[in-house]
This record gives C-alpha cells, structure tokens and sequence, in this order.
C-alpha cells in the first residue's frame, strides 16, 4: 500500500450528500476481483451518458478536475453497499483524500485498507474548503497527515483526528498483509519455540 504523509492537490467539490457506493462504482463493474483499471468506471453513471460520451457538467470532466487527488464532499460519503471497490476505484482514478463531515462505517473503514484518507470535519470547516474547491487549480488543498492537518487556500489550518493505529499504517503504507509482516521476527520465533516444545504438532 502506498503510504500517506502530505498531499498538495486539487480538490473536487462535491457537496451532494448521500453519495453511496453504488454512485462511486455501480453495480455491474463489481465482477472484478483485481484493485486496478476500475478509475475509468469511477461515477460512471454521472460521468458519462447512456452512449458512452461525457457529461461536461460533471465535476471530474471539468479540467479543473480531471487531476484531482481530493474530494471534497457533501455528508454521508460512501454509504449503501459494503463494497471495497469503492475505495479501489477511487485511488484508481488518483483520489487520496476524501473530506466529509460524516462517511458510512463500513467505507470509512476500507479506505484506511486501501491508502485513502478519510477526513472528518465540522460542517464549516468542509464549507470553506468546499468553496477553496470551486476555484478548481487556483486554489489547492495541503493535507498533512503528520500534524493531522488540511490547510486551505488562504492558510488556514483545520485539525481532524484520526485512531493513532490508522495514522501509524497510512504513514508507513500498512494494509492487512503488511501489519502482519511487522511482526515477521515475532512469528518465526514463536513457530520455532513451538516446533521444539511441541514437535508432535
């Protein structure tokens, strides 16, 4: 998992609340099993018309958009279905960030599995960085997980909090697997103590 330290980007205002997983990527891409190649399916069905050709007045069509590394977005962010390829269709299209005053549990969870940060803020803090996204390029948002940190266009600094553990594997690029091999030294001693006090095993 790449890791998360400090992001300077674009940020995508979004302000429509409720945004559920099937709106993030609809059901009839979920065939695949692989995190990859799901960014061109991302908000399919407000990206694009029923012929395939984009719909300009979607945000991420806009070229203002089409780099953007952060959402900015309305409350309610990924609920609906439990699906992890949300959050994989997300960080395949580039998005790092995502800036909310409330995510559903389960989304808000895979996230962190997957190097997308999710940040919770008090509804006027994500105002003013909303309306810092509307000026597209202009105006760049800065998220510094170190300091737990999102600074606006004109300098000012909102804290979040985050579980101390999460921050700990975004900033060293832990998923599930990698946690597991920090403990590598610990496992192969146990597995060698065991085989000696219990060779019948």
């Amino acid at each position: 998992m790449e890791k998360f330290d400090t992001l300077t980007a674009v940020a995508a205002p979004m302000p429509l609340v409720n945004i559920d997983t099937d709106m993030i990527i609809p059901k009839q891409f979920l065939k695949t099993i692989h995190r990859s190649g799901l960014g061109k399916n991302l908000f399919d069905e407000m990206r694009f018309d029923r012929d395939g050709n984009e719909n300009p007045d979607f945000v991420l069509n806009q070229p203002a958009y089409r780099n953007a590394q952060i959402i900015v977005a309305g409350e309610n962010f990924g609920c609906g279905s439990s699906r992890e390829h949300a959050p994989w269709a997300l960080l395949d299209f580039g998005i790092r960030c995502v800036i909310s005053t409330s995510f559903a549990d389960i989304f808000f969870n895979n996230c962190f599995k997957n190097g997308i940060l999710p940040v919770v803020l008090p509804a006027d803090a994500v105002a003013a960085l909303m309306d810092d996204a509307r000026n597209g390029e202009n105006a760049r948002l800065t998220v510094d997980l170190e300091s737990q940190t999102v600074t606006g266009a004109d300098g000012t600094a909102y804290h979040f909090d985050i579980d101390p553990h999460r921050k700990h594997c975004l900033l060293n690029g832990l998923d599930d697997i990698g946690q597991t091999l920090e403990k590598a030294s610990a496992i192969d001693a146990f597995e060698t103590t065991s085989s000696q006090s219990r060779p019948w095993v």
